[in-house]
C-alpha cells in the first residue's frame, strides 16, 4: 500500500480556502460533511488534496451520480497531474473501466460502489470513500452511505468518509454520521437574474415559450447559453422550434444522458468560434463546468421517477423545479465570468416552489434496495438511512422479488437472488437474463434505457434497432449484457419479456379490443389503432401508471401456449363461487388462473354449499337486506328495547349487514341464487334466533308486539316511528282512564272514526276525554249517528259495534 506524500500543484479554486480545515476534520474524526456551492471546485480538488496531504492510506473512491460527470471529473484530475486517466486517477462506469495498478483515485458511478462492498465488505485496500453531489439523494447513494457507515462501525474504523454537496441541508447527514460540517462560501461571479413579467398562458407549448426566451437571451447577452429542459423529447422540440431563428454563428447542441459520450463531450467543449446554445437535462446541473457558458435559461421543470406501490409501476413525472435546483442551475452562469439567468416563471411564483427535491428513497422503485439489503443480510431497520424508505415501496419490492424467485417466503435471499444481484441491471432484467440466457441480451439492453422509437407499442418492431443502422450505444450495451447472461434457452422476445414482467401479462377484456387486465390485477389500455390492439394476450414492458388504467407504451404479443409453458407451476385451478354485480346472481365456476388472469372458465356443478352461502351474503350486501313486514316489526321492537336500555342485540341495518355471516348464514340451508330469491327471503327466523329464551321473554314483556284494547282485541304496535304507536277506533278505547305505555314511554294512539279515518292523535288519552273529545263528539254525532258518542267516555263501555237496532 502506498503511503508516501505526493507533491502537486492544486488548482486555485474557491474550495482551496477550506481545504486545511477539511483535512483536519477528516484526520481528527475520520468523517466530515463538506458544503460548497457550484463551481467551488470540490469535485476535482478535494480528492487530490486528500491524496497530496497523505491523509488517506490506500485508494480513494469517489462516487458520482452520472457517467458523464464521473468521466469528466477523472479526466480533469488526471489533467491537473499532467497524466492520462488510468494512471494516478481512473474511473469505472457501466460498461467501461479506466484504472491501472498505480491508480489511487477512482471515480465511480454509485452502483459500482455497491458491487464493491457486496463482494468485499471490508473494502480491502480502500482508505476513503467520498460521496459527491449527495444532495441529489439517489437511492444508490443513500444505500452506499448506510453500508459504508456500517463497515466503519463494525469492520474498518480507519476508513475515511466524506460527504460533499452543493445544496444539501447538511444538518441531518452530519447528525447521522456524527460529523463536522465544513462550509465553503465559494467565489462565484455575480449573475443577473430575470423573471417573466407575467405567467405564461395556459396551454402554451413549452417549446415555443422556451425558444422565445432563448432568442431574447441571445439578443441581450454574450457567451454560451445553457438551457435546462425536462427531457430528451422537449430538447428535440426546442431544437426544431429554433431552426432558422438564430444567427448563423450560433450552434444549438443537445446534452442528455442517453447520448453517445463523444456527442456529450462536444457539448461541454468550448467552441473556438461563435456562440453555442446547449439544450440540457438536469445532467448539467452539477459536477460539470461548461467553460464558455455565461447565460442560463431555466424552463423551470424537472423530470423525476415516481413509484406507485399500489400499481408496482414507476412513471416519469414532470414537476416544477425546487428552489435548490433553480439555484444550482443559476450558478452555472457564474462559473467563469459574470453571467445572466433567465427564469421562465414570475418572481412571485418562486415562493411557491419546494425547497429541495424529494429523495429517491421516498418516491423511487425500491426493488434494487431490497435485493441489496437481502444480499447484505439486513433489513432497512438494521442500517442508518438519512431518510427511511417508505413502507409501501418496500412491500411492493419484496412482493416482486418473491415473484421473481429472488427471495423466499421469509424474505431471505435465494441462490437465484444472489445471481441476480451480480448483474448490473434491474432485478426484472437480471431474472430474464439468467432464465432466458444470451438470446435476451438485446431485449435487456432495449428495456434498460429510453425507448429510441416513438411510433407504436410493438416491442418486436424494435428488433430493427440492432441492425446496421441502429444506435451504436444500444448495440454495445447488448454485447456487454450477452457476456453476463446465461446460456441461450431459445426463448423468443415475448417469452423473455414475460419472464421479466410476470405481473404484466395481459389478457384482453371481453368485448374491449384495446383493454386488458394484467396478471398483477391492474387494468391497461392501448390506442385503438395500435398494431397490437387486437392481440388476445400481451406482455406489457412499459406502462404509464397514471389514471384508472395504465397506458401501454411498449408490449409484445404472446400466446396462451407460451404463457402456460413458462408459468405452468404458477397456474392454479380455483373453484370460485361469487356474486356477480352485473348479473345480480351467484356464479359458481371452476377457473384456471395466472394471477388475476382467467385462462379457462367452466361451470361448477356441485358447488360447495358454504361457498354458495358466502356468495349469497355478498349478494345481500349488494342489494340490501330483504325486509318482510313481520321482520321489520320485529327488528324495530328489538331496537326500541335496546334504546330503552334492555340487553338486546343491535338490529340496525348497518350492524346487520356487517354481521351477516354470524346471524343469517346459519339459516341459509338453501341459499338464494339471484336477486329475486334474495328479495323473497324471510329473515324473521334468523332475527328471532339472535335472542335467547330469556331475551325473548323480556322483549315480549317490556316491548310487546301487540296491545290489548278494552274491547279485548289485540292491536299490533308499530315501533318504526319515533314513538311506538297504534291505530284504533275511538269507541274501542271508552273507559280508559290511564294512558297505556310500552318500553317505558307513552303509546302514541291514533283514534279512528267508524270509517277508519284519523280523528285525533294523542299520548294522553284521559286528557283527550276531558278536552278535545267534546269537539270531536259534536262533529261526529251527526255524521255517524249509529255509533255511540257518550258524554263521559271515561266511564262508557268500549265497543267495536254500532248501536243495536231498536225492535
Amino acid at each position: 500500500m502506498m503511503t508516501h506524500r505526493r507533491r502537486m500543484k492544486l488548482p486555485d479554486l474557491p474550495i482551496t480556502d477550506v481545504i486545511d480545515p477539511l483535512l483536519e476534520a477528516v484526520r481528527r474524526h475520520g468523517v466530515a460533511v463538506l458544503q460548497a456551492p457550484p463551481g467551488a471546485g470540490k469535485t476535482t480538488v478535494v480528492p487530490l488534496a486528500l491524496l497530496e496531504a497523505g491523509v488517506v492510506e490506500g485508494r480513494i473512491i469517489m462516487l458520482e451520480p452520472r457517467r458523464l460527470a464521473a468521466r469528466a471529473a477523472a479526466e480533469r484530475m488526471a489533467d491537473t497531474l499532467g497524466e492520462k486517466t488510468a494512471e494516478t486517477v481512473g474511473y469505472r462506469i457501466r460498461g467501461e473501466a479506466r484504472v491501472g495498478k498505480a491508480t489511487r483515485i477512482e471515480v465511480v458511478t454509485e452502483g459500482i460502489l455497491t458491487r464493491m462492498i457486496q463482494s468485499d465488505p471490508e473494502l480491502t485496500g480502500i482508505g476513503a470513500v467520498i460521496f459527491d453531489e449527495f444532495h441529489e439523494r439517489s437511492l444508490n447513494a443513500d444505500l452506499g452511505l448506510a453500508l459504508v457507515q456500517e463497515i466503519r462501525a463494525a469492520l474498518r474504523e480507519d476508513l475515511k468518509l466524506l460527504v460533499m454537496s452543493a445544496t444539501l441541508d447538511a444538518g441531518p447527514v452530519a447528525d447521522m454520521l456524527g460529523a463536522e460540517i465544513v462550509t465553503s462560501e465559494g467565489r462565484a461571479f455575480p449573475v443577473e437574474t430575470s423573471w417573466l413579467d407575467q405567467p405564461t398562458r395556459p396551454n402554451t407549448r413549452l417549446e415555443l415559450s422556451a425558444a422565445g426566451l432563448i432568442q431574447r437571451a441571445l439578443a441581450e447577452t454574450e457567451g454560451g447559453v445553457l438551457v435546462f429542459l425536462p427531457g430528451e423529447g422537449e430538447i428535440r422540440r426546442v431544437m426544431q422550434a429554433l431552426v432558422g431563428k438564430t444567427a448563423r454563428e450560433v450552434r444549438v447542441m443537445p446534452l442528455y444522458g442517453a447520448m453517445p459520450f463523444k456527442d456529450q463531450r462536444a457539448a461541454i467543449r468550448p467552441l473556438e468560434m461563435g456562440r453555442k446554445v446547449v439544450l440540457a437535462t438536469s445532467i448539467a446541473e452539477t459536477s460539470l463546468t461548461i467553460q464558455d457558458i455565461r447565460v442560463v435559461v431555466d424552463c423551470g421543470l424537472s423530470r423525476r421517477a415516481r413509484f406507485d406501490p399500489g400499481t408496482g409501476m414507476s412513471a416519469l413525472v414532470t414537476e416544477k423545479v425546487t428552489r435548490a435546483e433553480a439555484e444550482q442551475r443559476r450558478g452555472r452562469a457564474g462559473r467563469v465570468a459574470e453571467g445572466w439567468c433567465y427564469r421562465m416563471w414570475t418572481k412571485g411564483a418562486e415562493g411557491a416552489l419546494a425547497a429541495y427535491p424529494p429523495p429517491e428513497i421516498e418516491a423511487g422503485d425500491l426493488t434494487g434496495l431490497v435485493l441489496e439489503l437481502a444480499l447484505w443480510g439486513a433489513t432497512e431497520r438494521d442500517l442508518a438511512f438519512v431518510t427511511p424508505p417508505s413502507d409501501g415501496g418496500m412491500t411492493a419490492a419484496r412482493d416482486l422479488l418473491r415473484n421473481l424467485g429472488a427471495l423466499d417466503r421469509q424474505g431471505r435471499i435465494t441462490e437465484h437472488g444472489r445471481a441476480m444481484a451480480k448483474l448490473p441491471v434491474h432485478a426484472r432484467l437480471a431474472h430474464m437474463l439468467i432464465r432466458a440466457g444470451r438470446g435476451a441480451a438485446q431485449l435487456a439492453a432495449l428495456l434498460s434505457d429510453r425507448d429510441p422509437m416513438r411510433n407504436g407499442s410493438d416491442l418486436l418492431a424494435r428488433r430493427a434497432l440492432f441492425g446496421p443502422d441502429g444506435p451504436s450505444s444500444l448495440k454495445a450495451e447488448a454485447r456487454r449484457l450477452e457476456k453476463l447472461a446465461g446460456r441461450d434457452t431459445g426463448l423468443d422476445w415475448a417469452e423473455a419479456a414475460a419472464l421479466a414482467y410476470p405481473d404484466r401479462i395481459g389478457l384482453r377484456r371481453p368485448g374491449d379490443q384495446a383493454r386488458y387486465i394484467l396478471s398483477g390485477g391492474r387494468g391497461a389500455v392501448m390506442d385503438d389503432g395500435d398494431s397490437l390492439a387486437s392481440a388476445r394476450m400481451i406482455v406489457a414492458t412499459d406502462l404509464d401508471g397514471a389514471g384508472r388504467e395504465a397506458r401501454i407504451r411498449r408490449a409484445a404479443a404472446i400466446t396462451e401456449t407460451q404463457v402456460r409453458a413458462l408459468f405452468a407451476e404458477d397456474i392454479e385451478e380455483i373453484a370460485v363461487c361469487a356474486w356477480s354485480k352485473r348479473d345480480r346472481a351467484v356464479h359458481a365456476r371452476i377457473q384456471e388462473r395466472l394471477g388475476a388472469l382467467v385462462l379457462s372458465d367452466r361451470h361448477w356443478k356441485d358447488a360447495d354449499p358454504a361457498a354458495f352461502a358466502q356468495a349469497a351474503l355478498d349478494g345481500i350486501r349488494d342489494i340490501g337486506l330483504p325486509w318482510s313486514k313481520a321482520a321489520t316489526l320485529f327488528s324495530a321492537r328489538v331496537n326500541r328495547g335496546r334504546a330503552a336500555g334492555l340487553a338486546l342485540p343491535d338490529m340496525s341495518d348497518e350492524h346487520l349487514i356487517q354481521t351477516l355471516g354470524d346471524w343469517l348464514r346459519p339459516h341459509l340451508a338453501a341459499p338464494p341464487r339471484n336477486a329475486a330469491e334474495i328479495r323473497a327471503l324471510d329473515t324473521l327466523p334468523a332475527l328471532r334466533a339472535m335472542l335467547d329464551w330469556d331475551q325473548m321473554q323480556m322483549l315480549d314483556r317490556e316491548v310487546p308486539a301487540k296491545v290489548t284494547v278494552p274491547t279485548g282485541r289485540e292491536v299490533a304496535i308499530d315501533y318504526g316511528a319515533e314513538v311506538p304507536e297504534i291505530a284504533v277506533k275511538l269507541q274501542e278505547m271508552f273507559g280508559v282512564t290511564r294512558h297505556p305505555t310500552v318500553a317505558g314511554e307513552p303509546l302514541k294512539i291514533t283514534l279512528l272514526s267508524p270509517a277508519g279515518r284519523p280523528l285525533q292523535v294523542t299520548t294522553d288519552l284521559p286528557g283527550f276525554w276531558e278536552s278535545s273529545y267534546l269537539d270531536v263528539r259534536k262533529d261526529m254525532r251527526g255524521r255517524y249517528p249509529k255509533h255511540p258518542w257518550p258524554e263521559d267516555p271515561a266511564s262508557a263501555a268500549p265497543t267495536a259495534r254500532a248501536k243495536p237496532r231498536r225492535s
